[in-house]
């Protein structure tokens, strides 16, 4: 075993810590099986094709996370909210959301300290998206 030089971990990206992109394909495609069999989120989506949304969350958390940036590259920035304005997002999306990201970080079996990293930053990001009442 290769000895890791004192404080390279630290420098690394959380992106780079948990796997780099395969994690973050395996989180997201997961994430969307539950979403084509959940009638009520699956009605937020309108393209027949889940595949070109599961991209742009993919592109988007490996972003976020310290990975490449092709999300800001093809897409420009972010802007959650507005790109999400369109839909009624309620308090029953935001627990379907996440009722299909908690399987999707489960399957993960991420250390328990990125566990929570990442858990804590989407319960966020799903409270952040709620802009219908009820």
């Amino acid at each position: 075993m290769t000895d890791i030089p004192r404080g390279s971990v630290e420098q690394q990206t959380f992106y780079e810590q948990v796997g780099g992109e395969e994690t973050f394909r395996r989180l997201v495609h997961r994430f969307y099986e539950g979403v084509a069999g959940d009638p009520d989120l699956r009605a937020m989506y309108p393209e027949e094709d889940l595949g070109p949304a599961e991209e742009r969350l993919r592109l988007f958390l490996i972003q976020y996370w310290g990975g490449p940036r092709t999300y800001s590259d093809e897409r420009g920035h972010p802007r959650l909210r507005m790109r999400h304005a369109p839909f009624q997002v309620d308090r029953a999306a935001h627990d379907a959301w996440l009722r299909h990201m908690r399987a999707a970080v489960d399957d993960l079996g991420l250390a328990p300290e990125h566990e929570r990293q990442l858990w804590d930053y989407l319960v966020y990001a799903a409270a952040s998206m709620v802009n219908t009442p009820g």
